[in-house]
C-alpha cells in the first residue's frame, strides 16, 4: 500500500497551498461578510487550467484525476469553504454528469465551456417537496414534437447564477406504474427559465446559492443526457462523485480551524502558562488531528478506488459522512479553545463552524449516508 502522491500531485498541492494563503484566504472574512462571489479567484483558476481538472483534453480540461480534484478542494475550502464548494459543485456536479452521460456533441458544446471556466457547472436535482427522496421529484418535462416543455422548480441549487446551462431532472413519463425521471440539458437563458438568488444562509455566504424557476421551458430532445428513464440512476452516480468533494472540503475546513486553534493555543497565556502547555488542551488538539488525518485518508482511499475504476459508492459515503461529522467537532473545539475570542468573527473559527454544518446536510444527509453504507454492507 503506498501512500505517497504521484509527482503531478505533489505539485498540484504544492501550487494549491500557496494560491490558496496567498489569493483566497486574504478575502474571506469580508466575502463572508459581504457575500460577494469569488469572480476573479475562479478566474485565475481558469487561467491555472483547474476549471476542467479531472476531465479530458479534448474539451479543453487538464486530463487530471479525481486526487488532484480532492486536493485542490481541500486546499480551497481551508482557505475559504465558499470557494471550495463553489469549486467542488462546478467539478462533481456541473462537470461530472455531461462528462459520463453526454454525447460527444454535448461534450463539446457544453462540457467545454465548464473546463475553460466560460461557464460554472451546476445540476438541478433538489425540489421543494424532494430532498433526501429525490424519487418524489415533481419536475415535469412533457415531449411536443421535436422537445420537451419543462415545468417545475428546483431549490439550493450551486452556482445556476453564473452557469450558462445544466442537466436538471424532471418526470419524463411513466413506467410501470413509476415515475421516468430523466436528466435534460436546459441553457440558463431560455425562455421561462429563472435562476432566483434570494436565500439567507448560515454560512458559506459567498458561494451562490439558488432556486429555479421553469415555466413552460421548452429545449430539443437532443438535450437529454444519458439514457431516457436513467436520470435517477445518472444522479446517483454524479452524487457518489460529488461526495468525495463534500469529505475534501470537510477536511480542509478542518485543518483550518485545526491551524488556528494550535496556533492560538501557542500564543494564550492563562495562570502563567500558554494554553498548549496544558494537558487538557493538549488532548484535544491530539484528537483534532487524530479526526483530521482519518478523514483525509478516507478521502484519499476513495478518490483512488474510483481512480482505480473500482467500486467506491461505500467509500465515498464514509469519507462524506466522517469528514463531514468531524468537521463540525473540530471546528467546535476550535472555538472552545479560542474561549470568548472564539465567538468574534475576526478570529475566523466560527466562520469554520457555520460553513461545515451544510457539509452534513447536502449532497445527502449524515442519516442518508448511514442508510447508504447500511445498504452496501447487506444490512
Amino acid at each position: 500500500m503506498d501512500f505517497d502522491l504521484t509527482q503531478e500531485q505533489q505539485m498540484v498541492r504544492k501550487m494549491m497551498k500557496e494560491f490558496a494563503n496567498e489569493v483566497v484566504a486574504p478575502g474571506a472574512i469580508d466575502r463572508d461578510r459581504t457575500k460577494e462571489f469569488p469572480v476573479q479567484i475562479f478566474k485565475q483558476l481558469s487561467e491555472m487550467g483547474m476549471m476542467g481538472l479531472p476531465f479530458s483534453e479534448d474539451y479543453g480540461g487538464s486530463n487530471s484525476d479525481t486526487m488532484s480534484f480532492a486536493i485542490v478542494t481541500e486546499e480551497l475550502s481551508r482557505a475559504c469553504a465558499s470557494t471550495g464548494i463553489t469549486y467542488s459543485a462546478h467539478i462533481s456536479l456541473g462537470g461530472a454528469p455531461l462528462h459520463l452521460f453526454g454525447t460527444e456533441e454535448q461534450k463539446q458544446k457544453y462540457l467545454t465551456p465548464i473546463c475553460s471556466g466560460e461557464s460554472f457547472g451546476a445540476f438541478g436535482l433538489t425540489e421543494p417537496n424532494a430532498g433526501s427522496d429525490a424519487g418524489g421529484t415533481q419536475t415535469t418535462a412533457v415531449e411536443d414534437g421535436d422537445d420537451f416543455i419543462l415545468n417545475g422548480s428546483k431549490v439550493y441549487i450551486t452556482n445556476a447564477s453564473y452557469a450558462k446551462h445544466l442537466a436538471v431532472t424532471a418526470i419524463t413519463g411513466e413506467v410501470n406504474g413509476k415515475k421516468e425521471i430523466s436528466a435534460i440539458i436546459v441553457p440558463t437563458n431560455t425562455e421561462g427559465f429563472t435562476v432566483l438568488d434570494k436565500y439567507e444562509k448560515m454560512g458559506l455566504h459567498a458561494s451562490n446559492t439558488t432556486e429555479l424557476v421553469m415555466d413552460n421551458v421548452r429545449v430539443s430532445k437532443k438535450n437529454l443526457l444519458g439514457k431516457r428513464g436513467n436520470g435517477f440512476k445518472q444522479f446517483l452516480v454524479t452524487l457518489d462523485g460529488g461526495r468525495i468533494g463534500i469529505g475534501a472540503m470537510a477536511v480542509g475546513i478542518a485543518q483550518a480551524a485545526f491551524d488556528r486553534a494550535l496556533q492560538y493555543a501557542k500564543e494564550r497565556k492563562q495562570f502563567g502558562k500558554t494554553l498548549s502547555e496544558f494537558q487538557i488542551t493538549q488532548f484535544k488538539l491530539a484528537d483534532m488531528a487524530m479526526k483530521i488525518e482519518l478523514a483525509r485518508t478516507m478521502v484519499y482511499k476513495a478518490a483512488w478506488l474510483k481512480d482505480q475504476n473500482r467500486p467506491f459508492s461505500k467509500e465515498a459515503s464514509m469519507c462524506k459522512l466522517y469528514a463531514s461529522e468531524i468537521a463540525m467537532q473540530v471546528a467546535n473545539e476550535a472555538i472552545q479553545i479560542h474561549g470568548g475570542y472564539g465567538y468574534m468573527k475576526e478570529y475566523e473559527v466560527e466562520r469554520y463552524l457555520r460553513d461545515a454544518k451544510l457539509l452534513e446536510i447536502g449532497e445527502g444527509t449524515s442519516e442518508v449516508q448511514r442508510m447508504v453504507i447500511a445498504r452496501l454492507i447487506g444490512c
